[in-house]
């Protein structure tokens, strides 16, 4: 029997160097104070800083240099992800550089790549997928939008929820009739809903296709071939929203630990009471353990048979990691913690809602059990 390749933890100086720059932009020109700005504008995005990071490398880091990306891979990608979820990044990037751009790498063809890729890497295009109508927790294929081939291509007609930033997107990827199709926001027949969410942070919109006409271009990939595509793709995407999840987590963390440190209450400071130590020990221990599991699943996102595993691991252990973690920082906090004025909200709300993406951590534990044949 072949031994099992062995998967190595070490960060490298490239990772570090990834890592240090990103932490250093985000921290000068995405102050959590900027994300509360962003988050009670009509857009929740700023455009001068996309740019910027699109300057950065970061919208093409996992694109190949064939391309216009950095030819890097979901490892690289999940040190920037990490960084993002520690500040609540809001806009497009989880959407269009990680969730689209690996529908694209793992359905289209050589040929569709080339004419759609280099436009995300260089930031210039922003696109977002449409796949689910009722819950996260079904198949993405499997909706009532269909797509109806014509003599000069296909007609597509439905409704998508959930898309990500659907209101800012250039371009939908968007599932009908069991295949993937490429519909320019700019369509006739294209009706974006900007939707109430409880994280203003990641903006989510209700997409229409009111018998819309695409080239015959515009299906991405084979029939034959899509199923497997999107499935590797969400679960992908899955092991970077759990990195995303600890990036966020571990904020929180730091933040309980260090109000204790400095709040002091008869005459000691909080985090001397064996409660309090409890508590952030606690979390320590959630946070550690969800990023082991985080960490394991990006760094086996092209192994068929261990990735469906590690990514529902990663994404349920991490979800609810995040939502205990960050609902632990607003109890250290205690009263100042529950109010608009503190940041520690804005964590919980990306954790709840995360914790919702492409499938809840009950949806994940039990796609987990078929896995495992349980």
């Amino acid at each position: 029997m072949a031994e099992a390749p062995v998967v190595s933890y070490a960060p490298t100086d490239e990772h570090e160097l990834i890592r240090s720059t990103a932490r250093q932009f985000l921290e000068e020109r995405l102050p959590l104070e900027r994300v509360r700005e962003l988050m009670m504008s009509d857009d929740g995005f700023d455009r001068v800083l996309w740019k910027e990071i699109a300057e950065l490398g970061w919208t093409g880091l996992a694109i190949s240099e064939e391309h216009g990306g950095a030819g890097l891979g979901p490892v690289e990608m999940g040190v920037l992800v990490e960084e993002m979820g520690r500040l609540v990044t809001p806009g497009p990037f989880f959407a269009s550089a990680v969730v689209a751009t690996t529908l694209i790498q793992n359905v289209a063809t050589p040929e569709q790549q080339a004419s759609l890729l280099p436009g995300l890497a260089s930031g210039d295009s922003i696109a977002t997928a449409a796949l689910f109508e009722s819950a996260h927790d079904v198949d993405p294929l499997g909706g009532a939008t269909t797509a109806n081939e014509t003599e000069h291509g296909w007609v597509i007609s439905g409704a998508k929820k959930y898309v990500l930033d659907g209101h800012m997107a250039d371009e939908f990827i968007v599932s009908a009739d069991g295949g993937l199709f490429v519909v320019p926001s700019r369509s006739a027949g294209v009706t974006v809903q900007q939707e109430t969410v409880l994280d203003s942070t990641r903006r989510q919109a209700t997409v229409t296709f009111d018998s819309v006409e695409v080239g015959a271009s515009s299906r991405l990939g084979s029939s034959d071939d899509v199923g497997i595509g999107v499935t590797k793709s969400l679960e992908t995407a899955c092991s970077l929203l759990a990195v995303e999840q600890v990036g966020g987590a571990q904020r929180c963390m730091q933040m309980a630990v260090d109000y204790a440190k400095t709040r002091y209450q008869f005459g000691r400071p909080i985090g001397s009471y064996q409660a309090v130590k409890h508590r952030c020990a606690n979390m320590l221990m959630k946070v550690e353990s969800s990023k082991s599991a985080a960490y394991h699943a990006i760094r086996v996102t092209d192994d068929d048979t261990e990735r469906p595993i590690a990514s529902s691991l990663a994404k349920s252990l991490c979800s609810d990691a995040y939502v205990w973690v960050a609902g632990e920082n607003i109890q250290v906090h205690g009263g100042i913690g529950f109010t608009w004025e503190h940041d520690a909200h804005l964590y919980l709300k990306r954790a709840k809602a995360s914790s919702l993406m492409f499938g809840s951590a009950r949806h994940h534990r039990q796609k987990l059990g078929r896995a495992l044949n349980l």
